[in-house]
């Protein structure tokens, strides 16, 4: 029998942490509505595929509240849409920080500089 503390888990969490997904909630907000840390809810996805799986579809309709509700404010006077980037950049980095690819070609010299000429 391993030590420590028994898990919490409840497979029944799934479906909730799906529907908090899809109120555009993020993963501390689903942590914190089931009552537990980040770190023990991401455990629990390593332990439990369907777990991870419910993780997964959360942030996926998390990105869809997110992106319905700009489409919407893009009608209205008072949208703040630098707000709005700057929120989806930081919950969705994959799909929404730019990037910028530099190419580098020939050698790359790392020149030593004693402290004494600083």
């Amino acid at each position: 029998m391993p030590a420590g503390r028994p898990s919490t888990y409840d497979p029944a969490y799934c479906e909730r942490v799906i529907e908090l997904g899809g109120e555009g909630k993020s993963q501390v907000q689903i942590a914190v509505a089931l009552g537990v840390a980040r770190t023990t809810m991401l455990s629990w996805a390593e332990q439990h595929e369907e777990f991870s799986t419910a993780l997964t579809r959360a942030k996926e309709r998390e990105q869809d509240w997110w992106e319905t509700t700009g489409q919407s404010g893009l009608f209205l006077d008072k949208f703040n849409a630098a707000v709005w980037k700057k929120s989806m950049e930081a919950r969705f980095r994959d799909d929404y920080t730019e990037r910028k690819e530099l190419e580098h070609s020939g050698q790359v010299v790392t020149i030593a500089q004693d402290a004494a000429d600083l």
